[in-house]
């Protein structure tokens, strides 16, 4: 039996059949990677923020196959099915894409919004077999829309989906940034150990030659290996304990996404190396340029890569507002509530 989670202090086993509409968010994840848990989060207070209309509930990507069946005996027209945004469309993660699939192709009488991400599917005969398979199942679908939080993904889910294609941010950068009093110290490091790396070792002991004056270096990942297991129960406390640790440091060297905007929320130095076909430098360019204490490099001198890190930590905060940037998926929605009133 599926778990819902109608709230995030507990679980229900049934769907609720009271009336009001539903928002049914799918693929939400139990694996500890912090940045997708952070996109989940962000979705969740996105909606009953500026949807309170809603019923918002979460289904565990876990679940996904009795999730479906569960909600397709209750879902009325006014409701709306979702899923979860972040990670990846495409065929580095297969599991994710076929969940996805399903739900697409199940759903097909309803809005039907893929949440912010990008896509990436491979130049290799197993990618193109994984292309044709989501073409066919998205395209079931007349109602639909897919999110792109970068240009690069939305270019190329226009031409690769019929569907029609929103362009907005990621979702964790709805969030509102946090201050921190405390004291910074250190260098952290925070890259990623799976098929999208491609920074190399010798660079970054070139980062730490940089860095180290005396300072404490560390090295981490936005995957804990602390829990098994994150559900919305526990997804909040341990976000907000991986902000707490991002405005602790003077500085963040890393190749993931998600901790740059870590260090967007929390106010600390930050530069961005690639991963293996530019999310986070095409998401950078343009939502996050104009921020200055953060910047993407692909440069490999470490001369240059000292002037880029002394400017970064020399940066002042300044203010910055994102949320006008998600007015595209707003619009959709309450368009969707202007139709069931």
């Amino acid at each position: 039996m599926p778990d819902f989670f109608i709230e995030t202090t507990k679980a229900a086993s049934v769907l609720p059949t009271n009336g009001r509409p539903k928002f049914f968010m799918f693929g939400v994840p139990s694996y500890t990677n912090m940045g997708d848990q952070a996109v989940s989060l962000a979705a969740r207070k996105y909606i009953e923020a500026e949807f309170p209309e809603f019923e918002y509930i979460e289904i565990m990507e876990d679940d996904n196959e009795s999730g479906i069946e569960a909600v397709e005996k209750i879902i009325t027209s006014q409701d709306i099915v979702a899923f979860v945004g972040g990670g990846n469309m495409g065929s580095l993660y297969t599991d994710h894409e076929t969940a996805r699939r399903a739900v697409f192709s199940t759903f097909v009488n309803n809005l039907t919004i893929s949440f912010p991400q990008s896509i990436h599917f491979e130049e290799t005969p197993f990618g193109q077999k994984e292309q044709r398979l989501s073409q066919a199942a998205y395209k079931k679908n007349p109602h639909l829309f897919l999110v792109a939080r970068d240009a690069q993904s939305y270019h190329r889910m226009q031409t690769t989906f019929e569907n029609r294609v929103l362009f907005t941010p990621d979702m964790v950068l709805y969030l509102k940034p946090r201050k921190f009093n405390f004291k910074r110290s250190g260098a952290l490091f925070v890259l990623r150990h799976d098929g999208e790396k491609v920074v190399d070792e010798p660079l970054m002991d070139s980062m730490k030659t940089i860095l180290d004056n005396g300072r404490p270096i560390n090295r981490t990942d936005t995957v804990l290996d602390s829990v098994d297991k994150i559900s919305p129960l526990t997804r909040e406390k341990l976000f907000d304990q991986q902000l707490e640790l991002f405005a602790h440091q003077e500085m963040i060297i890393t190749d993931r996404w998600h901790a740059m905007v870590f260090s967007v929320l929390t106010g600390t130095p930050c530069l961005l190396f690639g991963n293996s076909y530019g999310k986070g430098k095409h998401a950078y360019v343009d939502w996050l340029e104009h921020i200055g204490w953060i910047d993407y490099t692909d440069e490999t001198d470490p001369k240059r890569l000292k002037q880029i890190v002394d400017r970064l930590m020399t940066s002042k905060i300044h203010d910055f507002d994102l949320r006008p940037d998600f007015d595209q998926l707003h619009f959709l929605i309450s368009r969707h509530l202007e139709t069931i009133k």
